[in-house]
């Protein structure tokens, strides 16, 4: 019921710069938080960085200064400009999303398809 589509993962090179987005759509009454997790391979999945609906922000301490979590107006897109790309951080990079269901008033946790992000010189 609710879609994430994720967008902007590509190979760059180590202390270049990429920009991630996210577009949430589907029954949604709200949403409460929007986030980026990623996972490497044998490794599980961590988080990168949320924002909630009053504009809070929380990031993993490897990617503080890094990192940018944003949203755009309608608060149904998430962004994440990244940049100083190091090789650690190299994983696939999955939005997340929390919030209300139209139909039922319940929450969900839903989670997007990902998109690789590749840093290699």
């Amino acid at each position: 019921q609710v879609q994430l589509v994720e967008s902007g993962g590509d190979l760059v090179q180590p202390g270049g710069s990429l920009r991630l987005s996210c577009a949430a759509s589907g029954n949604i009454f709200s949403i409460n938080a929007m986030g980026w997790y990623r996972q490497a391979p044998g490794k599980q999945r961590e988080l990168v960085a949320v924002i909630n609906s009053g504009g809070a922000t929380n990031y993993a301490d490897s990617v503080k200064g890094r990192f940018t979590i944003s949203r755009a107006d309608a608060k149904n897109t998430v962004y994440l400009q990244m940049n100083s790309l190091k090789s650690e951080d190299t994983a696939v990079y999955y939005c997340n999303a929390r919030g209300v269901w139209t139909s039922t008033r319940l929450g969900f946790d839903s989670w997007g398809q990902g998109t690789q992000v590749t840093v290699s010189s």
